[in-house]
């Protein structure tokens, strides 16, 4: 099979890059000819015979949504250009210009527009207004794309639902949740005083763009407030943020501890005991399931759509993640019981290790080969009926 996948970029280090990069190195295993057309991708990659990279660089355009607009359209000209080249072309979102056979959301534009954390409301100003229009040409863009493509992939199930909010066919939908390094993230002990952590305490975990308030950190503060022996880790840039002036105000210096930008997730995760996000808009939270890798209970909410893979043996899932005691209940519950936080991080690890990279990879590549079946019968009418594409309404990927 000829496969195009069409993306900015595609690397480790990078939440939608890692998904087309694993999607890319199972696509190379099964022995498929590859085509990438990308700004960036990994050197493994670019110096493997078997790729062909066209590259297209934006660097230098003065804003995302030109560098965004250059790549759409050069992408587009390419793939008119060269259609008949390619079997199936892989894409997320209102990437390119050109049509596609399998779309994966990992963000829908018209959804995060609707809110009310979207940063245009949080800032009336060029700003502000420069979001809501990059948002609501995201939005209309990826329309038409979803139009044009045989097949949606979802990245949870909160993302089909919204995906059929604006008029995907249900039919059109599949659930393939991101996967995670079970390598990478998994239990083990690191040294809280190497990371400047304080000792023998319970210590909550939070991680997020903690520069604007979807991520909703100012909840899981008020909710500390109310569990007065619990320490928490904040892990996110601190500068232009609002949140080490609200720690002050609720007099909470000494149990809240601001990390800044870190690379070194896996040794945090292991040196916390519990992980809170509630965040209030999030398609579907890759810190979550790095989270359950590292074997810690997690809080999270409805809004989250890593919620999917939550259950009551390993967290808590809050129906309203504004909810500041309920939020603080189970900080509660979790800071006080240890046995329970073992427990429950012994069934995260064990959820996290049926959705390894691997297998979301493996999960892409079969439902690739699933559509190339279908078009070989429907060309070819005297092929069995078995090979025909069955698409099930947001039909979830299972491990293999």
């Amino acid at each position: 099979m000829r496969i195009c996948i069409v993306t900015h970029k595609i690397r480790k280090g990078d939440g939608q890059g890692r998904v087309n990069y694993e999607v890319a190195m199972e696509a190379l295993r099964r022995g498929h000819d590859l085509t990438l057309l990308s700004s960036e991708i990994a050197p493994e990659l670019e110096h493997n015979s078997a790729v062909n990279w066209v590259s297209i660089p934006v660097d230098g355009y003065p804003s995302e949504f030109v560098r965004n607009f250059v790549f759409a359209k050069k992408s587009g000209d390419w793939l008119r250009q060269h259609r008949g080249e390619v079997d199936l072309i892989k894409a997320n979102g209102a990437i390119t210009m050109g049509a596609t056979d399998v779309n994966a959301v990992h963000f829908v534009h018209s959804s995060w527009w609707k809110s009310p954390v979207h940063i245009s409301r949080e800032h009336r100003d060029l700003y502000g207004l420069y979001q809501w229009l990059y948002t609501a040409i995201n939005a209309y863009g990826e329309k038409q794309a979803f139009r044009q493509t045989k097949v949606v992939v979802a990245v949870s199930s909160k993302v089909a639902d919204e995906l059929v909010n604006i008029g995907v066919p249900c039919d059109k939908i599949r659930v393939i949740v991101n996967g995670v390094d079970l390598q990478e993230f998994s239990p083990g002990v690191t040294s809280r005083q190497k990371l400047c952590l304080p000792e023998n305490v319970t210590l909550a975990l939070f991680a997020g763009d903690i520069r604007i308030s979807r991520k909703n950190l100012d909840t899981v503060l008020h909710a500390l407030v109310k569990v007065p022996d619990l320490h928490l880790a904040v892990v996110g840039e601190t500068k232009d943020s609002p949140y080490p002036e609200m720690v002050a105000d609720l007099k909470l210096t000494e149990r809240v501890h601001f990390l800044g930008y870190r690379r070194d997730m896996p040794q945090i995760q292991q040196a916390s005991d519990l992980f809170v996000f509630p965040s209030r808009y999030e398609p579907f939270g890759l810190v979550v399931i790095e989270a359950m890798a590292s074997g810690l209970p997690v809080i999270t909410a409805k809004t989250t759509g890593a919620a999917d893979l939550v259950t009551p043996a390993c967290g808590i899932v809050l129906p309203d993640c504004d909810d500041v005691d309920t939020l603080a209940d189970a900080l509660k519950l979790l800071n006080s019981d240890r046995t329970l936080r073992q427990q429950m991080g012994k069934v995260a690890r064990s959820i996290a290790e049926q959705h390894s990279w691997a297998t979301m990879a493996q999960t892409y590549l079969d439902l690739f080969e699933e559509l190339i079946k279908h078009e070989e019968y429907s060309s070819h009418p005297h092929l069995s009926p078995s090979s025909r594409l069955v698409t099930l309404p947001f039909r979830t990927a299972s491990p293999n």
